[in-house]
């Protein structure tokens, strides 16, 4: 059976890869990193220790990326590195510049996990994984933005088009600027092949109407919840999803929609750094 491929938001999660806070993510100057506050590292690794049971009891094979990242702060978001194909890993290029370098480690984290890698992006491309959303196994909408530019698009457009694979563009708004983290992901999370949560205000009008087209149904965060991470849901099934505590609108409203619905205390590794649930992990295999 193969151990990896996870061309889908919404499959049932297998094994996912992810990174416990180690003493790099405790900055002293979380200003420079974009981080709230400094955070605490005994609390973080407490707080991720019990996001990775629950990854655990939702029947996901864990996988514990510890190649040496000195210095990175936010490895611990092993999201963004990396795409798993169904053909192998491709090694993304970071868009923010005090993350540069995460890509190779965890090239050798995956690979270590028996996934090979397909391909990589070189040169002046730049593409981050919390900008790749896959709409279905063969179309990828990918934001453009601050953390990824056309060049990037358009070298991941020639990796994928082997495997039938469309990359779909999304241009994202400027919102807070090129320091702050705001993906194609920080907007919309699916949950299900057919459903998203979303923050439409700030979500692309055209993306938004191609959603409805392709009867995907949106369940809107309010805008109080936007700021606490109510869009960044990650599925571990078609129906069933894990977000960050402190959300009851929206976990209310996905409920409604007939989901079932876990939460994790975040208050270290997602408040304070901005990384959600889907930040948090990079899905090595959904079947």
């Amino acid at each position: 059976m193969k151990s990896y491929g996870a061309q889908s938001m919404v499959a049932p999660l297998r094994r996912v890869l992810v990174r416990r806070p180690d003493p790099a993510f405790a900055v002293d100057d979380p200003a420079a990193w974009h981080y709230v506050a400094r955070p605490d590292l005994a609390a973080a690794q407490a707080e991720h220790d019990a996001f990775v049971a629950l990854l655990r009891e939702s029947g996901a094979e864990v996988i514990m990326h510890d190649v040496p990242q000195p210095g990175r702060a936010d490895a611990i978001f092993v999201h963004d590195p990396a795409l798993v194909t169904d053909e192998g890993a491709v090694l993304l290029r970071m868009g923010k510049r005090l993350r540069e370098g995460e890509e190779e480690a965890i090239g050798a984290a995956l690979a270590a996990a028996d996934v090979p890698i397909l391909g990589r992006l070189e040169g002046v491309a730049r593409a981050e994984g919390g900008d790749l959303l896959w709409l279905d196994r063969y179309t990828l909408a990918a934001g453009v933005g601050f953390r990824t530019n056309a060049e990037g698009l358009r070298q991941l457009q020639a990796i994928l088009a082997p495997l039938g694979v469309t990359v779909l563009p999304v241009e994202l708004p400027w919102y807070q600027g090129p320091e702050a983290c705001l993906h194609l992901m920080s907007l919309i999370s699916l949950v299900a092949d057919d459903l998203a949560v979303v923050y439409l205000p700030l979500l692309s009008v055209p993306f938004a109407q191609m959603l409805e087209r392709r009867g995907v149904r949106l369940i809107e965060v309010p805008e109080a919840e936007f700021a606490t991470m109510g869009t960044n849901v990650l599925a571990l099934a078609p129906g069933e999803c894990v977000m960050l505590e402190g959300n009851p609108v929206t976990r209310a409203r996905l409920t409604a929609a007939g989901c079932e619905v876990r939460t994790y205390v975040g208050r270290e590794i997602s408040l304070k750094a901005e990384g959600g649930a889907t930040c948090l992990t990079r899905p090595v295999l959904r079947a």
